[in-house]
C-alpha cells in the first residue's frame, strides 16, 4: 500500500535524525513531525508536480510527501553544499522548486501570505495550480491569517490551507492561548471560506476528503480551509521525549500514542488482508537501505566553499 508507505517512510527517515542528531554533525535546530505523518501524506498525495506546498518550522514530512529528494534534504541538515539550500538554510529554510516546494520560513504564520502571494500570482498567470499553506494552530493566532483569508477569499485563489492542529504551540496548549469557544473553521466561514475537519489520524479519510477538496478547488476556483487535529510524540524542537517537563500529563499523551496513524492504518490493511506482515518487513528493509545510503551520502558530501558560501548574500 502506497500510502502506508509514504508514512512508514517518513517516520523512519525522523527517527534516524533523532537517533543521529546526538552526534551533533547536524548543526541546526529540528522540528519533527513524528505522529503526525497522515497529514502530509494524505494531503500530498493529491497534489500535482506544478502544484505548490508552502510549510514552516515543521517541514519536513511536508517536503518528502510533495516529492522532496531525501539526499538534498539530509545533506542541507547536515549544512553540505548539495544541500536543497546549499547548505544554508537547514531544517526549517527547506526549499525545492523542481519538487514544488517554496522555501520554509519559521516566523510563526510567515508562510501564509506567502503561499497567497504565490496563488495570485498564479491567478494572474491563468493557471488552475493549487497552493496548499500547511499551517500550525498557533498561526490562526496572528493578525496575518485573517488578513490572508480575506484577501484569499475576495480574489477567489486557488488555496488550501491546512491547519495541522496538534494543540501547542511550543508548551502552551490551545486552552490556554484560545477562548473554549473559538472556532478556526468559524473564522474561516467569517471570511467566506468555505472549510471543514477531517480526522488528522485517519489516512484514508485525509486521503478521500483531500481529493474532493482539491478537485472543487480547481474547478471552482475557490479557496478552501481544513482542521485536523493531530498530536505530536516528540519535544516541540528536538530529537527527544519531553515527557519530564509534566506540560502534557501521562493520560493525555497515551491518549493520542493509542491514536498513531501508522500503527492504526497498519492494523486496517493486516485486518482487511491488504498487506501481510511479510510485506511491511520487506518495504521496511527496502526503505531503511534508501535511508542509510542518503545519510552515508549526506556525511560525505562537501561543506560550501567560501565563494558559494557569500552567493546569494545580499549585505
Amino acid at each position: 500500500n502506497k500510502i502506508y508507505s509514504k508514512m512508514i517512510r517518513i517516520r523512519m527517515i525522523e527517527q534516524k535524525i533523532a537517533s543521529m542528531y546526538a552526534d551533533q554533525e547536524m548543526r541546526c535546530p529540528v522540528h519533527l513531525s513524528i505522529g503526525q505523518e497522515a497529514v502530509a501524506t494524505g494531503v500530498c498525495s493529491q497534489l500535482k508536480t506544478n502544484d505548490i506546498v508552502l510549510s514552516a518550522h515543521r517541514a519536513h514530512a511536508h517536503y518528502l510527501a510533495k516529492g522532496g529528494d531525501l539526499k538534498k534534504m539530509l545533506s542541507e541538515l547536515y549544512g553540505k553544499e548539495n544541500g536543497c539550500v546549499m547548505g544554508k538554510g537547514g531544517s526549517m529554510h527547506l526549499a525545492d522548486l523542481s519538487a514544488g516546494f517554496y522555501p520554509a520560513v519559521p516566523i510563526v504564520g510567515s508562510t501564509i501570505p506567502i503561499g497567497v502571494g504565490v496563488a495570485f500570482a498564479n491567478k494572474m498567470k491563468k493557471n488552475s495550480n493549487i497552493t496548499c499553506i500547511f499551517l500550525g494552530d498557533g498561526s490562526t493566532e496572528e493578525g496575518v491569517f485573517h488578513e490572508s483569508l480575506d484577501f484569499a477569499s475576495l480574489f477567489n485563489l486557488n488555496i488550501l490551507f491546512v491547519c495541522e492542529n496538534n494543540f501547542y504551540s511550543v508548551y502552551s496548549n490551545i486552552s490556554k492561548r484560545q477562548s473554549k469557544d473559538r472556532s478556526i473553521l468559524k473564522i474561516a466561514k467569517a471570511h467566506g471560506i468555505h472549510s471543514s475537519y477531517i480526522d488528522g489520524n485517519d489516512c484514508d479519510k485525509i486521503y478521500n476528503e483531500s481529493k474532493t477538496i482539491i478537485s472543487n478547488i480547481r474547478s471552482k476556483n475557490k479557496p478552501y480551509l481544513i482542521q485536523l487535529n493531530t498530536y505530536r510524540h516528540l519535544e516541540h524542537c528536538g530529537p527527544n521525549n519531553d515527557d519530564n517537563l509534566k506540560y502534557r500529563n501521562n493520560k493525555e499523551i497515551k491518549k493520542w500514542l493509542n491514536k498513531d496513524p501508522i500503527s492504526l492504518y497498519k492494523k486496517k490493511l493486516l485486518s482487511q488482508n491488504i498487506i501481510s506482515k511479510q510485506d511491511i518487513e520487506n518495504q521496511i528493509k527496502i526503505i531503511k537501505s534508501e535511508i542509510d545510503l542518503a545519510f552515508k551520502f549526506a556525511k560525505n558530501s562537501k561543506f560550501p566553499t567560501k565563494k558559494n558560501i557569500e552567493k546569494f548574500i545580499y549585505a
